[in-house]
């Protein structure tokens, strides 16, 4: 088991970047390292993290937990629906089909929370009561649970924009999606949310929301893509402290990303302008509870790659494209 001495060390050679040149030209996203080699995807996820559109850091070992437990979870679904993982050759590494990625972020949110200006509850708090098309009443309290997942979609940010708020109707309208793949897409988001709830559970956790991604593949079916239920696109709470810190006016006990937002709210960041750099104590802490994460979900050891990882994954590629 990883300590926070050992975390701490493991900081400087955190992955902020990959170069490999001989897959050929990369694309950056937030988390992500992005290769298009021949029919096929190789994305590298690095240890930076993102929160309000923004980079705030790099953490130890991220990377390879996001990669690992995607890939865990797409095999926990592959009933639901069809995913984009081809293999994963290095623990930060995932191979996938090429498909084409919808336009809208689909989120699935079980809860009333959040501190972004795109949260159920910092809209609610504002006193609107219809949100994202979706009609809520009086009298809701942070953090109540929703009497069903509702999904609440948001475009996709670019250049470095925020992600702004639609309706499933707008999807439609402004040809983010036909009818019909909107339609499947829906039904496979609350399907996968569901069982991610499921999952969760049982290893102690609440799933509370989620985004998920879809993409249309070349043969023409829809197909879920990029990740799923990692500290990074999904939110978690301890599940057995969840009831009595409700009922004392406490937040849940959280087990992903959140803490980081609301410590950078506290301090004053709601994603205009600058990050200040992430503490060294704020790094290790995330890092444990992805790492810990990981282990409740899957109810497996994390085995911590070698590190440096740009190495290693430079060694693992040409060994799987060889």
């Amino acid at each position: 088991m990883l300590t926070e001495t050992d975390l701490r060390a493991a900081l400087p050679n955190a992955l902020s970047a990959v170069d490999l040149p001989f897959l050929g030209a990369r694309t950056q996203g937030k988390v992500r390292d992005i290769y298009r080699y021949d029919d096929r995807l190789i994305l590298v996820a690095t240890d930076r993290l993102s929160a309000f559109d923004r980079i705030l850091g790099v953490v130890p070992y991220k990377g390879q937990v996001l990669t690992q437990l995607a890939a865990w979870w797409f095999a926990q679904t592959q009933d639901i629906i069809g995913n984009h993982l081809l293999d994963v050759p290095d623990p930060n590494v995932t191979v996938a089909r090429i498909c084409e990625p919808l336009p809208v972020e689909v989120v699935v949110r079980g809860y009333i929370t959040g501190v972004t200006s795109t949260a159920l509850w910092h809209q609610y708090s504002l006193g609107n009561r219809t949100i994202y098309g979706i009609d809520f009443p009086d009298g809701l309290r942070k953090n109540d649970a929703l009497p069903a997942p509702i999904i609440t979609p948001t475009t996709k940010a670019r250049d470095g924009g925020h992600d702004e708020r639609i309706t499933s109707a707008e999807v439609v309208e402004m040809g983010l999606a036909s009818a019909s793949v909107w339609e499947q897409v829906t039904a496979a988001a609350i399907a996968l949310f569901r069982r991610g709830q499921e999952l969760a559970r049982r290893g102690g956790l609440i799933l509370v929301d989620t985004k998920y991604e879809f993409g249309i593949a070349p043969d023409g079916s829809v197909m879920l893509i990029d990740e799923m239920h990692t500290p990074d696109s999904s939110r978690f709470w301890i599940a057995e402290t969840y009831a009595d810190r409700i009922a004392a006016g406490q937040e849940p006990d959280n087990f992903d990303k959140e803490f980081i937002r609301l410590y950078y709210a506290a301090h004053g960041y709601r994603g205009e302008g600058d990050p200040f750099p992430m503490p060294v104590e704020l790094a290790v802490q995330a890092a444990i509870r992805y790492i810990h994460t990981y282990e409740m979900l899957t109810g497996e050891r994390f085995q911590p790659g070698a590190l440096p990882a740009a190495p290693r994954i430079e060694a693992n590629l040409r060994r799987w494209l060889a």
